[in-house]
């Protein structure tokens, strides 16, 4: 540092380099024989209680025998080679607070524009994806949540060991499932030992095609879904064919769907009361209502011979039950059954998937969304796949 003086703006600190030391090649940082000086730049620093920093610094080019080109020095305190004009610790600084509060509301704390904040945590996600550790990875989560209104989806994979987010793509298509095994690679799908993913039939023949090895088990919590979907498809087919000519049996029906669908144990007393008033009359629902609570004993079991005849015990139940739902649900099962059962060899599932999912649609609700997916994408690896950030000499939050 040169020297530091007042400006209208703030403040000015002019450096210069060190002629000490020969100056290094911005791209692949080898020692490089200094060509010309290119005009002054000013790299926008951290604020001083309040006042706004610029560090001004005349940039040295340099011919590269490495790479074999001409390119403007390294600048280990400035990101990109200087191509943001601001400096490493104020890129690092918004970035660790933009994973608290919304990029709005760092840009106002410290005075800057949302862009230059947007700027930030791209170079704070570039430099993490380049420097994380994946070879650990071995059983992965795979769940699209909705972006905005639209059925616009982004598919999220996850790391289940780890609990992070390990890519995230626009789109819940096939092919978007096959750029993450392209960005993944061959050497690491090898690795995969599990991959757990809900009944979406894209996912499962991307999954099958590129990690042939890995164990595919299909999501405990996605098949309860559809098990209580089908109940309450019961429910309301029955509504709806007596509740026209009987006006009492649709009143006797309302406000009970929560009744059918929680946990026995999660009801309420009044809850627990009108179930019980409820079970001694001859409705559909509560046929439904046992099919779905003997199914729970499906899950109960460690030996998947075991559980394989009582699956098909329960089949049996659900195909003659005359319940239109219960037996799509059963056929559903069936078609899916060689996977489903993999669920025994590898007992895991998308618990964590679903914790993260929420965190994801949190991070979406407090920035009250984003225009676009690139920009929700960015602030997700940000987030929640545990990227490291550059060290800097200092530190300012």
């Amino acid at each position: 540092m040169v020297a530091v003086q007042k400006t209208v703006a703030g403040l000015e600190a002019r450096l210069a380099p060190d002629r000490r030391f020969a100056p290094c090649c911005g791209a692949c940082g080898n020692i490089a024989v200094y060509r010309d000086t290119r005009p002054v730049r000013r790299f926008r620093h951290v604020p001083l209680w309040g006042i706004e920093v610029k560090l001004v610094y005349a940039p040295r080019r340099v011919s590269c025998r490495h790479c074999g080109g001409i390119h403007v020095e390294a600048m280990p305190w400035v990101s990109s080679s200087g191509k943001r004009r601001f400096s490493r610790a104020l890129m690092v600084t918004l970035a660790t607070w933009a994973r608290v509060l919304t990029w709005k509301q760092v840009a106002a704390l410290f005075c800057c524009s949302w862009s230059t904040v947007a700027a930030a945590v791209d170079e704070a996600v570039a430099y993490g994806m380049a420097h994380r550790d994946l070879s650990a990875v071995t059983h992965i989560g795979i769940d699209e949540i909705s972006r905005k209104r639209g059925h616009v989806y982004v598919t999220n994979v996850y790391d289940l060991n780890s609990r992070r987010l390990l890519w995230s793509g626009e789109g819940r298509a096939k092919e978007t499932l096959e750029g993450f095994f392209d960005w993944f690679g061959n050497e690491r799908t090898a690795q995969l030992e599990g991959v757990c993913c809900d009944m979406w039939q894209p996912y499962d023949d991307v999954v099958k095609a590129r990690a042939p090895k890995a164990i595919l088990v299909f999501d405990k919590f996605h098949i309860v879904q559809h098990l209580t979907r089908a109940v309450d498809q019961v429910r309301r087919d029955e509504i709806r064919e007596k509740g026209k000519a009987h006006k009492a049996h649709k009143a006797l029906m309302s406000k009970t769907r929560y009744i059918w669908l929680k946990n026995p144990w999660n009801l309420t007393d009044k809850q627990q009361a009108r179930l019980s008033e409820l079970e001694h009359l001859n409705l559909k629902i509560n046929r439904a209502y046992l099919l779905k609570e003997s199914f729970r004993e499906f899950w109960s079991y460690t030996y998947a011979g075991w559980a394989e005849r009582y699956l098909d015990k329960w089949f049996w139940w659900a195909t003659h039950s005359r319940l239109g739902p219960m037996r799509a649900f059963a056929w559903m099962l069936r078609r899916h059954q060689d996977d489903l059962m993999n669920y025994f060899r590898m007992p895991i599932h998308n618990g964590t998937v679903e914790g993260l999912n929420n965190k994801a649609k949190v991070i979406s609700h407090k920035a009250y969304g984003f225009r676009t997916a690139k920009s929700y994408i960015r602030n997700l690896y940000h987030c929640m796949a545990g990227l490291p950030l550059p060290k800097t000499v200092h530190t300012f939050a």
